[in-house]
C-alpha cells in the first residue's frame, strides 16, 4: 500500500496544475499506524512533486491507543503540525456501544501525552446522540475540552450505517437504537454550550478557538482544488470531481503492476459548481455571498438564490447580513434541507 501512494503521488502530480499545497491531510483508515519513517517517505515524495512553499498546515488522523510517548517522540521528526485524535467519548459506556478500541483513560493521556511532546494544535471529535447519553453526560463530554485546553473540536451525531456491526447488533436488538430527538437536543445544548467556553461555531459540525480554525478544513468549504491519494480517495481541480476505486488489493494492483491508475470523474456544469457553492457555504458562519454568486454565476442565478430563501427567512432559519445569506442556529437543525431546497436551476 505505501508503495502505491508513492508511485500514485507522482502519476498525479500534474492533477493540480502546479496551485500551492496549503494543507496536507493524512486521514481515513488509519494513519496513525504508520511508522515515522513511512510518513517521511511519503513527506519526501509530497514535497519532489508538489508546491509546498505555501504549507501551513500538516495533519495526522490518530487513534488514542496508537498515540503513546514513544511514537510521539518519532512524530516530533516528521513534518506533522497538527493531530486528529479520535476521542469521540470521554465515557467508558459509549465507547464500549460504538465498539472504540480505546478506553478513557487512553483518550486522556493520548491528549496529554501529545501535548508534552509538544503538539499543541489539536483537533478531537466528538459523538452526541448515543444511546444512553444523557443531557448531562454530554456536557461533562464538552466540559472535557476545556479542561484539556482543546483548540478545535469536531461533533457529530451518532450515525448507524447499513451493513455495521452496529448495524447489525441493532436489528438483532442486541444494541438500542439511535434517537433522532435526543441527537437535536443534544445538538443544540453543544450550539448554546460552545461559546461559552469561547468556542467559534464556524462550520456545522466544527468548533475553534479564534484563530485555530482547521486551515484544510476552511480550504474544502471555500472551494479550494484538492488532490487525495489513496483507495477511495477524492479529489477535485476545479473542473472535475475524481475518486479513486475502493478496493484495496485493485488499487494497488492496477498501480504497482499495470502502472494505472483506476478511477471515476464527473465533469462539474456551471450550475453544479453555483449548488456546490451554496451546500458548502450555507454550512459555515460566512455563509452564501450573494455578491460572489452575482459576479460568478450572474443576476439571473442570484434571483433564484434570493427567491429560494425567502421561505428559511420566514422561518427564521436563515438571516440575511450584510449581502450575505447566513444559517440561524435553529436553521442548523434543518441544514441538509435548507441548501437542497435552494439549489439552483440550470438557465438555458
Amino acid at each position: 500500500m505505501l508503495e502505491a501512494l508513492l508511485c500514485e503521488l507522482e502519476m498525479q502530480r500534474h492533477y493540480l496544475e502546479g496551485r500551492p499545497i496549503e494543507t496536507i491531510y493524512f486521514g481515513g483508515g488509519t494513519p496513525s499506524l504508520l511508522t515515522a519513517d513511512e510518513i517521511k517517505r511519503i513527506t519526501e515524495t509530497i514535497y519532489a512533486n508538489y508546491n509546498v512553499t505555501d504549507l501551513k498546515e500538516f495533519t495526522l488522523e490518530a487513534n488514542p491507543d496508537d498515540l503513546d510517548t514513544a511514537y510521539l517522540k518519532t512524530l516530533k521528526t516528521t513534518a506533522v503540525t497538527r493531530l486528529s485524535v479520535g476521542v469521540q467519548s470521554f465515557r467508558e459506556t459509549d465507547l464500549l456501544y460504538m465498539n472504540r478500541a480505546h478506553n478513557v483513560q487512553q483518550a486522556d493521556y493520548s491528549i496529554k501525552a501529545a501535548q508534552d511532546a509538544g503538539f499543541t494544535n489539536l483537533t478531537i471529535d466528538l459523538i452526541y446522540g448515543t444511546p444512553g447519553l444523557t443531557d448531562a453526560d454530554w456536557q461533562y463530554n464538552l466540559s472535557r475540552l476545556t479542561a484539556l485546553q482543546i483548540p478545535h473540536f469536531s461533533a457529530y451525531a451518532l450515525t448507524v450505517e447499513e451493513g455495521t456491526a452496529l448495524d447489525h447488533a441493532i436489528k438483532k436488538k442486541k444494541a438500542i437504537p439511535v434517537d433522532a430527538a435526543q441527537a437535536a437536543g443534544q445538538f443544540e445544548i453543544l450550539m448554546a454550550q460552545a461559546p461559552l467556553m469561547g468556542y467559534d461555531h464556524y462550520e456545522i459540525s466544527n468548533f475553534a478557538l479564534p484563530g485555530m480554525y482547521a486551515v484544510h478544513n476552511t480550504n474544502y468549504w471555500r472551494g479550494v482544488p484538492y488532490i487525495g491519494i489513496g483507495p477511495s480517495a477524492h479529489s477535485f481541480n476545479g473542473k472535475e470531481r475524481r475518486w479513486n476505486i475502493a478496493n484495496n488489493a485493485l488499487y494497488t494492483k492496477n498501480i504497482l503492476q499495470d502502472n494505472t491508475l483506476m478511477y471515476e470523474n464527473e465533469v462539474l456544469t456551471r450550475v453544479q459548481h453555483l449548488n456546490e457553492y451554496i451546500m458548502t457555504s450555507l454550512r459555515t458562519m460566512w455563509g452564501c455571498d450573494l455578491d460572489k454568486v452575482r459576479n460568478e454565476w450572474g443576476n439571473e442565478y442570484a434571483a433564484q438564490v434570493i427567491e429560494s430563501s425567502y421561505e428559511f427567512r420566514e422561518k427564521k432559519w436563515l438571516i440575511e447580513k450584510e449581502g450575505k445569506l447566513i444559517v440561524t442556529n435553529a436553521g442548523k437543525l434543518f441544514a441538509d434541507r435548507i441548501a437542497g431546497e435552494m439549489f439552483a436551476d440550470e438557465i438555458k
